[in-house]
Formats: structure tokens, C-alpha cells, sequence
């Protein structure tokens, strides 16, 4: 295709929030910058109609790496015998809290591991304390798979939002990322109780992970049409030094943003992160995404004392600075690619 083809064909996508499945694969794999940048403009075009320039805060709280999974990816995989592991306390997350709402946090990410410590009650205590000290807060969780009893007691007890990405939508891909143990059905099955109950659900995927095609990604971008979530994350494969990918080659820059401009335009009301994978794969990631359509960015509300432990690949985007300079830092690298942070509980604009 021409240029003029390539420019007509991606503004019927827009229209559309559709294409053919050759189309999507040329896409997510072009390299040509005179349609990339044709792609994000776009995108950010679609963004702006609905979100303006405004890009939503939310405060992760990384409350433990322990997990009782052994994701072939993973840094805190349970057979990670190099790792020191933590849990956060209920106090100490509703510092993190405390500390977040002073800065105008409104929205706060608990994530962690697949961690037995955390049962249904303790986790209930966490969101009601959270919700009482800040009802004017949404309270997200990204804590794995859980029994749908399960989720529909941290629903009843004040969660509004769940994180759980699918990383990959194909079976055989799948079983090439993870043990025995887990299933893709399961995963899926997870991520519809969820929307069954009520939270605004994010899923999403790595991009570059081991034995990934671009068919695969085709199949992940179709399955999340079905799903239809609130919020889609996406970031690039990052290998750890401790584990059997080690070896492996990290994602690729291009084909991540490529992807996050595709999601803004078959997803125009999504809240789409610029991942910290995307800030550790290039030291402008954030703003790249931010740029080709993403409107979300997720600074570290961690204590000091465990952002390094919590290590899910090597050379996390973790500049140890205090939250509150942090913020001011991330303000002035939105302001000056012409962008604002806003503090708001920042959902979907329907």
C-alpha cells in the first residue's frame, strides 16, 4: 500500500473501531515512521476527543511479592530462590495511602503476588479501612486469580476496579509461558466473574514474550474485543536474570506503541496505561505511550524500603525518589510533551 492507502485505511479503522486481521498484523509490525506517526496521531486524536489532554494518576501500592505461581517470565516466581520476600501491612498500606491522598491520588492499585497471607478478610479490612478514611477514592486490586466467591467479597467490601492481564489469548502460546498448574481457560474465566460482579475490569498483554507471533497478538486484541474491559495494560516482554527466560531478548519499543495506538482506536473509551515496563524499555516510554494514545501513567506509592524487592523483570523504572517529588517530576515530564496530570478517581468517559 502508499502512503495515501496506508492514511485512509487507519482512519477507517477509527470509524470503525474494526479492521481485517491482515490489516491489524501490518500494523503491529510496521516499521515505517511516516505511518507510524500517521498511527499515533490518530490515536491521540481519539483520545483527545474524549479524554483532552488530561492523563489519570493512580497510586501503585505494591503489597507483596510473594506468589505461589511459577510464571516462566516472572522475577517473584516462587521458585525465585534469590529474591527476599515481603509482605506490606494494614497499617503501612494505609500510609501509602494517607501519604497518596495528601499528593491527590484518588485512585489506589493494590498489587501483588498470588499470596496466601492476603485471605478474603484481611483484604476486606484493607478496602473498608481504605474506603472509610477515603470514600471519595476508587480502590483497585491486581492480586491474580481468586475464586469468584472470592472476588465478589472484596467487591461487597468496597473494590471498584481489578487488574488482570491475560498476557496472552493463545492456547499454545500459553503453555510456552506458564506451568501445568495454570490454565488460560481459568484465566478467562476469571477475568468474565469479574465483569459478572461489577468492577471495571483491566486485562491486557506482554508484548515480544517468548514464542509470540504476530498472529498471537491478533488473537489478543479479538479475545479483548469479546471482553470489552474498562482498562487495557500492555507492556514489553522484560526478562529477569532469574528465570528461564533470561536469555531471551526484550520487547520491542516500536511494536508496543504500534499496539497501544491500535487499542486507543478499537477501544476509544479505555483507560490505557504507559506502563513502567514501557518507562524501563526506553527512558521516554511513558511519554511515547502517552503520545500514541495512552491516558493513564501509575507511579510508585511503595514504601522506599521495598520497591527494588518487588522485581518482576531486570532494571525496573524505580527511581527510589520520594512520591510527592516523583509527582512533581512526572508533572513536568507530561507538561512539557503537552499533557497534565489531574487529580481525579479518572474512570471511564462513557
Amino acid at each position: 500500500m502508499n502512503e495515501e492507502q496506508y492514511r485512509e485505511r487507519i482512519l477507517q479503522l477509527a470509524r470503525r473501531k474494526d479492521a481485517e486481521d491482515d490489516f491489524l498484523g501490518m500494523l503491529i509490525t510496521c516499521r515505517d515512521e511516516w505511518v507510524t506517526s500517521f498511527l499515533y496521531e490518530t490515536a491521540a486524536g481519539v483520545r483527545q476527543k474524549l479524554y483532552g489532554r488530561d492523563v489519570y494518576i493512580r497510586g501503585l501500592i505494591e503489597i507483596s511479592n510473594f506468589c505461589k505461581n511459577d510464571c516462566y517470565y516472572c522475577g517473584i516466581r516462587k521458585s525465585n530462590r534469590e529474591l527476599t520476600r515481603y509482605h506490606i501491612g494494614e497499617d503501612e498500606i494505609l500510609e501509602c495511602c494517607e501519604e497518596g491522598y495528601a499528593l491527590g491520588f484518588r485512585t489506589f492499585v493494590l498489587q501483588g503476588g498470588e499470596d496466601g497471607y492476603y485471605t478474603d478478610d484481611r483484604l476486606c479490612r484493607i478496602i473498608t479501612g481504605i474506603k472509610k478514611e477515603y470514600p471519595d477514592c476508587a480502590v483497585t486490586l491486581s492480586l491474580g486469580e481468586r475464586s469468584r466467591e472470592s472476588y465478589k467479597k472484596l467487591h461487597d467490601a468496597g473494590a471498584d476496579r481489578y487488574l488482570l492481564r491475560h498476557e496472552t489469548a493463545d492456547e499454545t502460546h500459553y503453555r510456552q509461558l506458564h506451568p501445568s498448574s495454570l490454565s488460560l481457560e481459568n484465566r478467562k474465566q476469571c477475568l468474565f466473574y469479574l465483569k459478572e460482579l461489577g468492577y471495571q475490569v483491566g486485562s491486557g498483554f506482554m508484548v515480544g514474550s517468548p514464542g509470540q507471533i504476530p498472529e498471537h497478538l491478533i488473537e489478543d486484541l479479538r479475545f479483548l474485543q469479546k471482553l470489552q474491559p474498562a482498562m487495557i495494560g500492555i507492556g514489553p516482554f522484560l526478562p529477569h536474570k532469574d528465570t528461564p527466560f533470561r536469555e531471551e531478548k526484550e520487547g520491542d519499543l516500536t511494536m508496543c506503541l504500534n499496539l497501544t495506538a491500535i487499542l486507543r482506536l478499537l477501544f476509544p473509551h479505555a483507560l490505557i496505561p504507559a506502563t513502567t515496563a514501557l518507562g524501563t524499555l526506553h527512558s521516554e516510554g511513558r511519554e511515547l505511550g502517552i503520545l500514541a494514545g495512552a491516558n493513564v501513567v501509575m507511579p510508585n506509592l511503595s514504601p522506599l524500603s521495598v520497591r527494588q524487592l518487588y522485581s518482576l523483570y531486570n532494571n525496573k523504572a524505580c527511581t527510589g525518589l520520594e512520591a510527592a517529588e516523583h509527582k512533581v517530576l512526572l508533572e513536568k515530564r507530561m507538561e512539557r510533551i503537552g499533557y497534565r496530570i489531574v487529580t481525579s478517581r479518572g474512570d471511564v468517559v462513557k
